[in-house]
């Protein structure tokens, strides 16, 4: 069997973090020279305290020659700084590493660029890096700089690139100077919807060609569709190693809470979008998922209704108020939207007089397939607030009725049950 064209052991990569006090501002010191003739001369004390913080511990795993690696995990969780030793920009601190062939990377905007050197002298540059000759250089360039799309200023220095173009580049450049193992970090996400679908498409022929990719992605569904084996990363640790199916399931369900409602201090540290937080106008009470018998539900049959139930509290009077859901997927995808003003009945109600009230959305029977499904809720208020709760809470739905549905179909997520009419038209060919 072929040894490991990647082989980590025990790796770990410190840093140290410093806490120091400021110095006063001006507002102090002016304060001070007011209580104090000579206050304005003092400083703050200083003290500095200093803590390790292991951004990586104790990692250790191994990946075959055609892998191609999924590494997902939490923003902080260890994924951009494992790439980043791979790729050799920084050192670990303790472990092993062993890369048997040329590694080519696509970690943050810019890297591995020059800004004042042109796209073309960048390629040639990345080329030389790779221990490419210039001939074979030559061979990718115009596959190069056709695939990147930016042939138009492939003279001008990168530095005056926008950051879609140079990521467009530095990719082509990764893909077609065909190095053994390739790592590409988050930066796929700069670029437009058209050149992530390139992108991913050319790094499954990549991986057919047989060499190697380590891919870090929050977008779960690329993941899914890339990658047969993931590493999920938590706190610098390796929490699973396991095929994508399984890894992508449990990261969704530790980041996706589901339940039946959530209130208090739990629901205030949602709440995003505030413009005046110190002195609201509006304030989330609770919300809550009810069954069609009014029980508190997270798990629904396809063919019974939903209530989701906002209780907010208006603390003078309001104008114009909006209450609006969005129903997501697990990868945010938004599936449904819906606001109050959908009812006639609640047109004339957008003025709210100071008191809490509770707006109850009535979602359908036989709506949703077999998903698990998020809502989001917003406040609006224009002009004045915002309220934002972002897939606040979640719940799965039992698909129940036909059978027979064909395998195409399997994932929809919307079903309804739909009026059909079938019509005979001619007896002749009987």
């Amino acid at each position: 069997m072929a040894n490991p064209i990647i082989e980590t052991k025990s790796l770990s990569k410190k840093y140290r973090i410093t806490h120091k006090e400021a110095y006063f501002t001006l507002r102090d010191s002016i304060v001070n020279c007011f209580k104090s003739p000579f206050g304005i001369f003092k400083k703050k004390r200083t003290d500095s305290s200093k803590e390790d913080f292991w951004a990586l511990k104790d990692v250790s795993f191994d990946v075959n020659p055609g892998e191609v690696v999924g590494v997902i995990g939490r923003n902080g969780a260890g994924k951009t700084t494992l790439l980043k030793i791979l790729s050799r920009i920084t050192y670990p601190t303790e472990g092993e590493i062993r890369l048997r062939g040329r590694v080519g990377s696509l970690l943050e905007v810019g890297t591995g660029f020059h800004p004042e050197l042109t796209g073309r002298e960048n390629i040639y540059f990345n080329g030389s890096i790779l221990g490419m000759k210039k001939k074979e250089i030559d061979k990718k360039f115009d596959e190069i700089v056709d695939f990147s799309g930016v042939e138009k200023f492939i003279d001008t220095p990168v530095k005056r690139f926008s950051s879609g173009m140079q990521v467009r580049l530095a990719f082509s450049v990764a893909a077609y100077l065909e190095p053994e193992i390739l790592l590409v970090d988050e930066v796929l996400a700069v670029g437009d919807a058209e050149f992530q679908k390139k992108c991913l498409g050319k790094m499954k022929d990549i991986s057919k060609g047989g060499r190697t990719i380590l891919f870090v992605s929050h977008n779960m569904s690329a993941i899914r569709n890339l990658c047969s084996r993931v590493i999920m990363l938590e706190g610098g640790k390796i929490s699973l190693d396991s095929d994508s199916e399984t890894a992508v399931s449990k990261y969704l369900d530790q980041n996706l809470t589901l339940g039946t409602s959530i209130s208090g201090k739990e629901l205030e540290a949602k709440i995003e979008g505030y413009i005046n937080r110190a002195n609201p106008s509006i304030r989330f009470k609770e919300i809550k998922l009810l069954n069609q018998n009014n029980e508190p539900c997270s798990i629904f049959n396809s063919n019974e209704a939903i209530k989701i139930c906002i209780t907010y509290e208006c603390l003078n009077t309001v104008d114009s108020l909006r209450v609006n859901i969005c129903i997501v997927d697990e990868e945010n995808r938004e599936i449904l939207t819906t606001t109050t003003v959908d009812d006639e009945k609640e047109v004339n109600s957008y003025r709210k007089n100071a008191g809490v009230y509770t707006s109850i959305c009535y979602i359908s029977p036989n709506m949703f397939g077999e998903k698990r499904l998020f809502v989001s809720v917003h406040l609006e208020y224009p002009k004045v607030e915002h309220l934002v709760l972002d897939r606040v809470l979640g719940f799965d739905v039992i698909f129940l009725g036909y059978n027979n549905i064909s395998a195409a179909f399997k994932n929809s997520f919307i079903r309804p049950r739909l009026k059909w009419e079938t019509q005979l038209l001619d007896l002749t060919n009987r």
